[in-house]
């Protein structure tokens, strides 16, 4: 095959990278800083290949511009250079690779022995087949869509209530939809579904990754898919299986039109983004892009270079204190916000990002770089903060600006709610905003994103159904998915028809959601938890593509009340700012009150001591909010007494004797969720069913 120059830039370089179309042909410019040379690689509608030449220019950037190329265009790269694994070179021109600039990709992965760069069962010796019939190709977009009067909503971190969704499995099952579109970016944008979303009254959707991805080997020779998609091969391009027209290019208009949609609605979209590896593995893993790029600008190499640092798990991690693997990842970040108008990011296993050598570092490359940023320090940032390597635990740890998934809220509440002993005083830190975590830096409660289920593990009513996992679809002989999942069935595992267990699960359900719409801090819902979506006990749904993981909205149907139940507890929140404070409690009388902000009480109405904190028994307990907000010139808030029992028993709670001096109503109870409304005497005791959640409101008076 003959090898032809690509003609001189057409006009001086951008410095952008990538492929850029400017009306009249296309700009290609790649980062290699070990390569000898590299090929541009086009591809017609019959899979026919046309090389060109790149010029070497200054920075180790490889450029060429083809006049009369535009959108459409299919795309890869051969890079020339060494194959020395023991130096950490992996450049083999056999081996097509994709863009990792590119802003949108066509294909899958085929798992030919091609794929990979080197000869099977020998990482360290180079293959010389040809792979680009076995791989994505990268694919030429053009701008110029109209977001018409797109006006991001920007809602302020305090006031967000987040819902975690799949693009895919929320609307493949949807009647609401168009059956073309289910399982689409414009199914998303439905008005069926972004009803649904208005209704329940979350304020942003957070989307699983919808990065370009592919389908691991193993799965894929088990019948099964990536589901979740946290197998990124392409940080700029939407994934294509995800646009109703396919991977043709127009996956990238279909994404920006569904953003638009949801900010038409009032919503924010938030992206869960895995930066921590990418889809190529360790070194027996396949080579479709960074790998034959520049194997070390982009990867943590051991000590023995042939190797990869791996603390996420997946076999790499990226090496963000390099700045071509730095570069890539601001860039990235940047592109969704300015150009596909995205509000904020999920940082999966993020404390990855924050390592240096090896310990994870407070003032790392990364976290120093994004809170510089003019763009990226203004939208919302929320770490996963672990991954798995030494030390991974850095939850409180992220900076100023940093929000964080609080693991340890989710486990204290769940333990809390299945009875444990010696959790209540936990509880109560997680309840009003997790100060021990956050409050020693200068950060602020909206640090906490508290979560009580999440996509990785038991959906909300697997919680209270199962006290085991149920992994079997998954062909790992029930041996994945995590143990200590801290849930309780109930008194039976699985489905059941005993009348006494499905009341008490439902009521578990009411008491968690209660639990975590109440609290200080910015919730997230797992979407499909208001509709009591099961998973049948998996706990690892990641390779199931089907209707395990898929909404069910026939069946959703049937749970109507705990939709609304939900949304009761949305609307409370929105209501009141008590709930939505921005500074910490003091535990002194606020501003124009002669009460604390913040009270304890036991069920006899005194106020909890030192002593009663720490009885291993204490499963009851009171939390007074005098209504203050945390804004010292900001108006009083009504006052809130909420009560909560964890006790297998009935138990009768005595209002203090500061509280009885007006009418209280009763605005949650999650043992007789239809009888909220009713007014409560505050001279008598209140009784509270077993194992339940009951929120009383005080009007403040003008």
């Amino acid at each position: 095959m003959s090898v032809q120059p690509a003609p001189a830039l057409a006009h001086p370089t951008d410095a952008r990278l990538g492929a850029h179309h400017d009306g009249a042909g296309t700009s290609f410019a790649l980062f290699s800083g070990v390569a000898d040379a590299v090929e541009l690689c086009l591809f017609d509608d019959a899979g026919g290949e046309t090389r060109f030449e790149l010029e070497a220019e200054e920075g180790y950037r490889w450029e060429g511009y083809l006049a009369g190329v535009g959108p459409g265009q299919r795309y890869g790269y051969r890079v020339h250079g060494p194959w020395d694994p023991a130096a950490g070179a992996r450049c083999n021109p056999d081996k097509l690779l994709l863009d990792p600039y590119a802003r949108a990709m066509a294909g899958e992965v085929r798992w030919d022995p091609a794929v990979y760069g080197h000869v099977a069962g020998d990482p360290d010796v180079a293959d010389e087949a040809d792979s680009a019939a076995f791989v994505p190709r990268s694919v030429v977009v053009g701008d110029g869509f109209d977001w018409g009067e797109d006006r991001p909503p920007r809602r302020a971190m305090a006031d967000s209530i987040f819902y975690e969704l799949h693009v895919k499995g929320f609307t493949q099952r949807h009647p609401g939809v168009p059956e073309e579109l289910r399982g689409t970016y414009a199914g998303l944008a439905q008005p069926a579904v972004i009803e649904h979303l208005q209704r329940l009254g979350v304020t942003a959707v957070e989307l699983l990754p919808v990065h370009h991805f592919i389908h691991d080997a193993a799965l894929v020779a088990r019948g099964l898919r990536n589901y979740w998609g946290y197998q990124s091969i392409g940080y700029f391009a939407p994934h294509g299986a995800y646009a109703s027209a396919g991977d043709t290019g127009q996956q990238v208009d279909e994404f920006r039109a569904m953003v638009r949609a949801l900010h038409a609605a009032g919503l924010e979209v938030v992206l869960d983004v895995v930066f921590n590896h990418t889809a190529e593995g360790d070194e027996s893993g396949p080579t479709l892009c960074f790998r034959g790029i520049d194997n070390a600008a982009y990867y943590r190499l051991a000590d023995d270079p042939r190797r990869y640092v791996d603390d996420t798990g997946c076999g790499n991690t990226v090496d963000l204190h390099r700045p071509p693997a730095l570069r890539l990842v601001m860039d990235a970040l940047r592109y969704w916000v300015q150009e596909m108008h995205v509000d904020g990011f999920r940082f999966d296993l993020a404390a990855s990002l924050g390592r240096a050598a090896s310990d994870f570092d407070h003032f790392s490359s990364f976290l120093e770089a994004v809170g510089q940023d003019p763009v990226l320090s203004e939208v919302k940032l929320i770490a996963e903060p672990w991954d798995v390597g030494w030390g991974g635990f850095e939850l409180g740890e992220f900076p100023v600006g940093w929000s964080e998934w609080n693991g340890r809220y989710r486990d204290t509440a769940r333990d809390y709610w299945r009875s444990s002993e010696g959790t209540l005083a936990d509880f109560a830190t997680r309840l009003s905003g997790s100060r021990d975590l956050f409050g020693d830096d200068g950060r602020r409660p909206t640090a906490s994103v508290n979560i009580v289920t999440v996509h990785d593990g038991f959906t909300l009513a697997d919680l209270v159904s199962y006290d085991a996992k149920h992994n079997e679809a998954n062909g790992e002989g029930n041996r994945d998915g995590n143990d200590d999942n801290r849930s309780w069935n109930c008194g039976v595992e699985g489905p059941t028809d005993d009348p006494a267990v499905l009341e008490l699960r439902a009521r578990q359900t009411r008491n968690f959601l209660a639990t975590l719409l109440l609290s200080e801090g910015p919730p997230l819902l797992l979407a499909g938890d208001e509709l009591g979506r099961t998973q049948g006990g998996n706990n690892n749904a990641y390779c199931q593509d089907n209707e395990i993981s898929w909404l069910d909205w026939e069946a959703a149907a049937e749970h109507a009340e705990l939709r609304e139940f939900t949304a009761a507890l949305c609307r409370l929140r929105q209501r009141h700012p008590v709930f939505r404070r921005r500074q910490f409690f003091h535990g002194t009388p606020a501003p124009h009150t002669t009460r604390d902000d913040l009270d304890w009480y036991r069920p006899d109405g005194g106020l909890m001591t030192a002593e009663d904190w720490g009885a291993a028994y204490a499963r009851a307990v009171a939390m007074a909010l005098s209504g203050a907000t945390g804004d010292d010139d900001g108006p009083l808030d009504d006052r809130f007494l909420i009560m909560f029992n964890a006790w297998w028993e009935p138990l009768d709670f005595t209002l203090p004797e500061g509280l009885r001096d007006s009418a209280w109503v009763v605005e949650v109870d999650t043992a007789s969720p239809a009888l909220t409304g009713r007014t409560v005497d505050p001279a008598a005791s209140v009784s509270l069913a077993s194992r339940s959640l009951l929120a009383l409101r005080s009007p403040r008076r003008p």
